[in-house]
């Protein structure tokens, strides 16, 4: 009987993992199918599209082609300073904002928090329009203002962390303030490292967005300077080499990197963070 169990248990497991391999192959495929494209010649592309290729040479030309066919370099600067400074802001306006609509009782709270809970179901293409008008009349699109102001109040951030800081005891904050501890003090040495994983969650989910984001600098960008990675293959599509799939490919294999990266890097905390957040 406990060999029967054993051996149903064995298989349910190997079906397990088998699906899940199965799964995975699916989502991977495009990047498989990415990687082999940039290591053929253009000729090899074409005649045999999903074959493996028979010599490595193609590569460093593609990637040679990636960085000189357009500003490639510069496009991944703009893309790491927008995200940096957005998520800096970002932060610095959730996490008092989650404090004080988590820890203070003042006339308008739940006024607020119906304010942010009513705007993560509107669409970001909505409130864009009239961004975009406030924009263009003060002279400011083609910036990196126009790329990051319409984002700093994220009230998915707002809702994350308060959902965190509520949990936290009242006790020990009275008991900070009665020892001299200033609001910021609170939240600098006692809030932070209680929400680290939700912002480690929560930096990743900003970070993957807005480098990813062709939308907002496709409306925002008319230079090629001020281009981001996304809206960067698209002027690499239209240069003189954009035919050349090996090297697009490459391209887009660069700008995905960065993501990719952070990601594996912060993966502990994301999937912590989620866990915490999905419990409060």
């Amino acid at each position: 009987m406990k060999s029967t169990f054993a051996l149903s248990k064995v298989v349910s497991r190997s079906v397990s993992h088998l699906t899940l391999l199965f799964m995975g192959l699916i989502f991977l495929t495009p990047f498989i199918w990415m990687v082999l494209v940039v290591l053929k010649s253009p000729d090899q592309i074409f005649s045999n599209p999903f074959g493996l290729p028979t010599s490595l040479g193609s590569i460093k030309d593609n990637i040679h082609t990636a960085f000189t066919a357009v500003p490639m370099t510069r496009f991944l600067m703009n893309g790491a300073l927008v995200v940096s400074i957005l998520l800096i802001l970002q932060l610095t306006v959730a996490i008092p904002a989650a404090y004080a609509l988590a820890k203070f009782e003042f006339i308008g709270r739940r006024m607020f928090m119906m304010v942010v809970v009513a705007s993560l179901c509107i669409p970001i293409q909505i409130p864009m329009l009239p961004v975009y008008i406030g924009l263009a009349y003060s002279g400011m699109l083609d910036s990196y203002f126009s790329l990051i102001f319409p984002f700093i109040i994220s009230p998915f951030a707002i809702f994350m962390l308060r959902q965190q800081i509520k949990s936290f005891p009242d006790e020990i904050i009275q008991a900070a303030r009665l020892d001299g501890f200033s609001e910021s003090a609170i939240i600098l040495r006692l809030i932070l490292p209680e929400v680290r994983p939700i912002i480690a969650a929560f930096s990743v989910f900003s970070v993957t967005a807005h480098w990813n984001d062709l939308y907002w600098p496709l409306i925002t960008v008319s230079s090629q300077t001020m281009a981001t990675p996304p809206l960067g293959m698209l002027y690499f599509r239209d240069g003189d080499m954009g035919t050349n799939y090996g090297a697009l490919m490459a391209g887009a294999i660069i700008t995905v990197l960065p993501v990719m990266i952070l990601f594996l890097f912060a993966q502990r905390n994301f999937i912590k963070g989620l866990s915490v957040s999905g419990h409060k």
